[in-house]
């Protein structure tokens, strides 16, 4: 290992065709405030490493296309005066390495290694598992490879960062996250997990029974001390439809016998969720459980006895949907996703502002219905590259408009490691910031669970870090209201083996276990001092008042500019007028420019940039929504 220190210059490379580049960026801020200097190739230089690649025919990894063929590259080099070189693919495992290893052999053949008296001291790869795995063996004197689910005190170790250059904000958050991890792996390692047992709850009135509410289940939960809900999705997909339905009718019954899931949710397919009804005849499915007929939800209810049931919503036709799963499962929440499932992300048919019509007729037959509903949103921002303020504001408007259409329970989702190198401090922050901001509209009509819950892509493919993290996940839930043992009301679990496969029930369960085991263990050590009292973190409270004081300036301009706010008009308006950052949106870029707003990872979080990566002022981001909008109206109105 070569140990980096302040004298280094850390160069990054990733293909040109490559434009997420946040992992690069987190890497490179970890550097940065380590005092190493990081540098960024720009397009022209990925380019050129990306046609470095052995041509068919050629004479084995290593051999140039053209020798001599990456003169900027070369260049970039010698004047950033980089001294360790790493290099990122995340596509296809095979062609990484063989890349990789052609560049290396450019370094090899234009003097840059230091073995040929040239700058370079230490090269790294980072890529898929595989592909890290035939880096190494293409290349042995590798100095490291990162598969991506690395935490930063372990980037650090792996480089030879002493811990000492570590700036003290840094620090804490590492050594939080570090922590968790630790008391992860511990469970883990012991395996008692195993014989956790599931809480009864058959005491509940009306207990399994149709007309069973979920306020019901976790008033009788709350009441008793027991832990919270907990809630698991599954949806099995097999080439025949019938195969499928089948197998997942099998997975519902084997969850019910076993006892620790609450509440199932149907994982079903995209067919199901955008042309329910219709012939799907020569149709691409996709993955998910392609459920096609009201009977088939029928059964589903019945099988799941005496689970609480619920399901995605719908992509098109959303308010026939969302009243067929009252009618068949009963459904115990609803979740719709309001600005999303439609064609900005390409999940349905329907256009951003139709999506949202939809959707408001559908909220309001759910509020007469009396079912709670689930804003599924600012995951979804996130996903596309959304600052941390994005993610607080479009829950909270998301939450206030399901308010004013007559929805009286609501289940407020937050998905924590949302990029996945989010700082555990800095989730605390988001979700606290969120809760408090929605909190503000309880009354005596307006209810709100917290259902927190891991990241999509957080889980490592290795099974015995995956489960770990699922504990860490599970300690940081309970740490965003630690003071109260009736917090989280749900967990929705992610099976620990969704990185590499579809989790089935021997999963879910142990994934249940596993998490009751953890949250109730975390909770034992915090009574006795052993893991730290985050409800007196100065740096998660600090973190936490910056975001909402932002989210209330952002709010309260917006619902001063935009007309009815809280109207699919008023939602569209404020993402058409830049009201969220969403730099890596793949669909309707044209009919949303105002939103392409630069991120970066900063200090453990997401934040809008402008030109010279430096954090966006707030009052920069009311500017530029207020100037959108008198734009949007002297161009004849907003909601073209």
């Amino acid at each position: 290992m070569y140990p980096l220190t302040n004298r280094d210059v850390f160069g990054l490379i990733r293909p040109a065709a490559d434009a997420h580049t946040l992992g690069m960026l987190s890497f490179a801020q970890l550097l940065e405030s380590c005092g190493i200097s990081a540098c960024l190739a720009d397009d022209d230089v990925c380019r050129e490493a990306e046609r470095l690649g052995p041509p068919a025919g050629a004479g084995g990894p290593g051999t140039l296309a053209s020798p001599g063929g990456a003169p900027r590259l070369a260049a970039w080099i010698r004047l950033r005066g980089v001294t360790a070189l790493g290099f990122s693919y995340r596509m296809d495992p095979a062609d990484g390495a063989a890349l990789f290893a052609s560049l290396r052999g450019f370094l090899r053949g234009e003097g840059l290694l230091a073995a040929q008296g040239g700058p370079i001291k230490a090269l790294y790869f980072a890529g898929l598992p595989e592909a890290c795995d035939l880096a190494r063996e293409r290349c042995p004197d590798l100095a490291g490879a990162f598969s991506g689910d690395e935490s930063p005190a372990e980037i650090l170790d792996a480089l030879g960062i002493p811990r000492a250059l570590l700036p003290s904000g840094l620090s804490a958050g590492i050594a939080y996250d570090e922590d968790r991890l630790k008391f992860g792996a511990e469970i883990v390692a012991r395996g008692t997990y195993l014989d956790e047992m599931p809480p009864d709850r058959s005491g509940c009135p009306g207990y399994g029974l149709r007309g069973e509410r979920l306020e019901a289940r976790i008033a009788y939960g709350i009441a008793r001390g027991l832990p919270p809900l907990i809630r698991a999705h599954a949806g099995p997909y097999l080439p025949d439809r019938k195969e499928a339905v089948k197998l997942f009718l099998d997975w519902t019954r084997r969850l019910a016998r076993g006892g620790y899931l609450d509440v199932l949710s149907i994982g079903t397919s995209q067919l199901t969720q955008s042309a329910f009804g219709e012939d799907w005849a020569g149709r691409v499915n996709g993955g998910g459980v392609p459920l096609a007929t009201a009977e088939e939800f029928a059964e589903v209810w019945k099988a799941a006895r005496p689970m609480l049931v619920r399901s995605y919503a719908g992509s098109k036709d959303v308010p026939a949907l969302a009243r067929m799963y009252e009618h068949t499962i009963d459904i115990a929440w609803h979740a719709l996703s309001f600005w999303w499932f439609s064609a900005l992300d390409g999940r349905g048919p329907n256009s951003v502002l139709a999506n949202l019509n939809e959707h408001f007729a559908a909220i309001r037959s759910i509020a007469a219905s009396g079912k709670p509903l689930e804003p599924n949103v600012p995951h979804h921002f996130a996903f596309r590259g959304s600052d941390d303020l994005g993610y607080v504001v479009s829950g909270y408007m998301a939450a206030k408009a399901a308010k004013l259409q007559g929805i009286r329970t609501l289940v407020l989702q937050i998905m924590l490691n949302t990029p996945k190198r989010t700082w555990g401090i800095q989730d605390l922050a988001k979700a606290r910031a969120l809760l408090s901001l929605v909190r503000g509209l309880e009354d005596s009509r307006f209810k709100v669970y917290l259902q927190p819950r891991g990241g999509l892509d957080y889980f490592s493919p290795d099974p015995a870090r995956a489960k770990a993290q699922l504990a860490a996940v599970t300690a940081l839930m309970d740490d965003i209201e630690p003071r109260d043992p009736t917090s989280p009301q749900i967990i929705h679990v992610v099976g620990y083996s969704e990185a590499v496969r579809l989790a089935d029930p021997p999963v879910i369960e142990e994934s249940a276990k596993l998490t009751l085991f953890a949250l109730r263990d975390y909770r034992r050590l915090r009574r006795h001092g052993g893991v730290p009292d985050m409800a007196s973190s100065a740096e998660v409270a600090a973190r936490e008042e910056k975001l909402c004081g932002e989210a209330q300036a952002l709010i309260s301009e917006a619902e001063r500019l935009i007309p009815e706010t809280y109207s699919p008009r008023g939602l569209y308006a404020m993402l058409k007028a830049g009201g969220f950052a969403l730099p890596w949106l793949t669909y309707c870029r044209d009919e949303f420019p105002a939103a392409n707003i630069a991120t970066s990872f900063i200090d453990g979080g997401m934040a809008a940039v402008d030109s010279s990566s430096a954090p966006l002022p707030i009052e920069a981001r009311i500017d530029a929504l207020r100037a959108n909008l008198a734009g949007a109206a002297g161009a004849g109105g907003s909601h073209a």
